[in-house]
């Protein structure tokens, strides 16, 4: 026998490539469309259900105007004499959200107190709005169905925690019992009845319980505080426009009735406390009036009294002409310095006398003191009888003057307050809009675009880890010839499939999926390619050694077996003298494509048990005969190894016209490497999508290492896919033990 002289193995380097692949990327999704499109279908199912059993949510909205302030004072609008502007409207929203206003609406709608009723899980909520009213094999349970109610009437408790959770369940005819959060009884009572329990002291009044014996309710008293935030977050506030002064309020929430009570309270407080701070400007003013009345009274009556002794004195003495005009005029400016005494004690309690207004204010007071002045001076010419009465007459007249006005602004007052509005009006109540969530066309767009989305990327990402041979080209690349591309033949998809689950639930192998396609399909796509390769291998083993054949692969399940046995069957229809070797000691199974066990065979002649000529069977097929891989030895190496192998393949070589010796994996054992040194030609088959270029490299580089050159590959079980890009990845060891 003439041996193949050992190559040193090549070292070839794929070519990189870090370039993506749009074209590859995209026939990657259009391979797996169903795959995609069936996964966002189940995630828009998932988001339809959730919609469905989700609790809706309601807005209910209302309208408020802010008008500007007009004075309740006649002629003592403070805002217009300090020449302040009105507060803006995004004042008023921040007084709508305060805990002033919104502590009060917590307080008159109990929003401290929720009661949940315990449903059925997951749908449960969703059979009560369908009034779906309670089973009769429900009888007892603790879920809580439609016409089944609580109401809490009065709930007062002395917790300090932000919530107290409390358990009530019904007993039947409106008693019932009451449970702290750990299960423990607290007490019991009866609808109508206050129920006071003194460890926590809780005072409870169930105004009305509409449920049978069983039925639990989940009643959460929060604290004050919690219940204002918890209000805060529902409400929204939209200021239209910025002159406007309309303000549009919004609550959500799942309860119609609760958000239009809420937000009709919230309003109600808001328009109550705006009619209090008005009316409060006209308080404070009132009050200070009515401490100096009493007091300009006493000076007016003293004033009378020294004028009229002193005209008792003096025979009633009259002014004359020039003197009755002076006291008209220092009346008339004493009128006015007490005017301007009054703004300036309001404008005391604001500013500081170096504010504009308030100098303003200082200027006019100095020029009427000053006019004061002059005419006082005048009057210093009178007689001094004159001057006397005509002093006493200004302070009457002057006293009685500052004693009307203040009896006349204290009437305005009074009728003020009376009449106070506020500048707040409430111009649309609180309806509820409609649902707001949840959407359910959004849902069931976002989830089946989730679905798309993530099927998307599970693909590309499959693509990307895993992107074996999918043309020849890409292992001509390598500078290995493609002597054929086998079709994926469907009829023997199916076969393999149907031995891999019979192989895990280990059952035993039946003729159903056995025999050759060649004989079974003779005009199956892939035996017309494997008679192509029959033609390629003519000439190729006219340049070998020898008329012996090695077909090996780089992985296990790559259809080497197939191919070698079918590769043989279309090789004695041509009127060859074919025979098939399972080289395979380990877990072969030549065999069952000829319907046959897999006892007396190859290991059997190595280990000296079984002559030559009684290894080999012959097959239905004329021409064709076959061995099997025998009893799996514990050192298949070792057997092939010895000089038997050598003396058996001689003379199988002179007993046939070709000899095909299917082998293991060469990433998996040597068993190809041993075998193909002593054969003249050995192909390797490489799986379309799953084999990389850098398994196929380690795998030849193994070879070669071995003495063996690798003549070609044949790329097994083609599939037309829109994915035509290729790259490689890391190569992996596999486990192959014996069965």
């Amino acid at each position: 026998m003439t041996e193949t002289p050992t190559k040193t193995p090549r070292t070839r380097q794929p070519q990189d490539n870090d370039e993506i692949d749009i074209g590859f990327l995209l026939g990657s999704l259009w391979d797996h469309k169903i795959f995609i499109v069936v996964l966002a279908v189940v995630f828009a199912a998932i988001g339809l259900v959730h919609a469905m059993l989700s609790t809706p949510i309601f807005k209910a909205d209302a309208l408020v105007q802010v008008e500007q302030k007009s004075g309740t004072i006649a002629g003592a609008d403070m805002q217009q004499v300090l020449g302040q502007q009105e507060p803006s409207a995004s004042t008023e929203v921040e007084i709508l959200r305060s805990r002033m206003i919104l502590g009060q609406v917590v307080d008159q709608t109990d929003l401290d107190v929720q009661v949940v009723p315990n449903t059925v899980p997951v749908i449960g909520e969703w059979l009560r709005r369908k009034g779906i009213e309670r089973p009769g094999f429900m009888t007892g349970e603790e879920s809580v169905w439609a016409g089944e109610s609580l109401r809490i009437g009065d709930l007062v408790t002395s917790h300090d925690s932000q919530t107290l959770q409390l358990t009530l369940r019904s007993e039947g005819q409106g008693r019932f019992s009451v449970y702290d959060a750990k299960g423990n009884l607290l007490g019991k009572g009866a609808r109508g009845e206050k129920l006071t329990i003194e460890q926590p002291w809780i005072e409870l009044l169930v105004t009305d319980l509409s449920a049978p014996d069983g039925a639990t309710f989940t009643v959460v008293k929060k604290s004050r505080l919690a219940a204002i935030k918890g209000l805060e977050g529902r409400l929204q506030i939209q200021s239209l426009g910025k002159e406007t002064g309309m303000l549009r309020l919004n609550l959500t929430g799942p309860d119609q009735q609760e958000i239009v009570e809420s937000l009709n309270a919230t309003t109600d407080v808001f328009l109550t406390q705006n009619i209090a701070r008005q009316a409060a400007e006209a308080e404070k003013s009132l009050a200070f009036l009515e401490e100096q009345v009493p007091k300009v009274r006493e000076q007016l009556t003293q004033a009378e009294n020294r004028l009229n002794e002193f005209r008792l004195k003096n025979d009633s003495i009259d002014l004359s002409f020039e003197t009755q005009n002076a006291l008209n005029s220092l009346v008339s400016i004493e009128a006015s310095l007490n005017e301007l005494e009054l703004q300036e004690s309001e404008l005391a309690r604001r500013f500081t006398p170096n504010h504009p207004v308030y100098r303003s204010l200082l200027e006019k007071k100095e020029q009427l003191l000053r006019e004061k002045a002059r005419l006082e001076k005048r009057t210093d010419n009178l007689p001094e009888t004159q001057q006397q009465v005509l002093r006493l007459s200004r302070d009457v007249k002057v006293t009685q003057e500052i004693y009307v006005q203040l009896l006349n602004r204290m009437q305005e007052l009074r009728l003020a307050k009376a009449g106070t509005v506020g500048n707040v009006r409430i111009l649309d109540d609180a309806v509820v809009q409609g649902q707001v969530a949840p959407r359910r066309n959004l849902i069931v767009a976002v989830a089946g675009m989730s679905g798309l989305l993530l099927a998307m990327v599970i693909v590309l990402l499959r693509a990307a880890f895993s992107r074996g041979i999918v043309s020849p080209e890409q292992l001509e690349e390598l500078d290995l010839p493609v002597y054929a591309t086998v079709p994926l033949s469907e009829e023997e998809k199916r076969r393999s499939d149907k031995r891999r689950q019979i192989k895990q639930d280990r059952r035993r192998k039946d003729g159903s999926i056995k025999g050759l396609l060649a004989v079974r399909n003779p005009a199956d796509l892939s035996v017309e390619a494997i008679r192509g390769l029959r033609t390629s291998l003519h000439f190729a083993m006219m340049e070998g050694s020898d008329n012996r054949l090695v077909i090996t692969g780089p992985s296990p399940s790559i259809g080497k077996s197939f191919l070698a046995t079918n590769l043989a069957a279309v090789c004695a229809q041509a009127g060859q003298k074919v025979v098939v070797v399972d080289g395979d000691m380990r877990k072969g199974h030549v065999h069952e494509a000829f319907k046959q066990g897999s006892h007396d065979g190859l290991s059997e002649v190595l280990s000296g048990k079984l002559e030559f000529e009684q290894a080999i069977r012959t097959s239905e097929l004329e021409g064709l005969s076959w061995i099997s891989r025998g009893s799996a030895p514990p050192n298949p190496s070792e057997l092939l190894m010895q000089p038997r192998f050598t003396d058996f393949l001689d003379y199988l070589s002179k007993t046939f016209d070709l000899v095909i010796i299917d082998t293991p994996p060469i990433l998996a054992v040597t068993d190809a490497a041993i075998i193909g040194k002593q054969c003249g030609t050995s192909l390797m088959v490489v799986r379309f999508g799953v084999n990389t270029p850098k398994e196929i490299q380690i795998a030849e580089n193994r070879l070669a290492t071995g003495g063996v050159t690798l003549k070609g590959t044949i790329l097994n079980a083609m599939e037309k896919k829109a994915a035509t890009s290729y790259g490689y990845y890391g190569y992996y060891n596999y486990a192959y033990k014996s069965d």
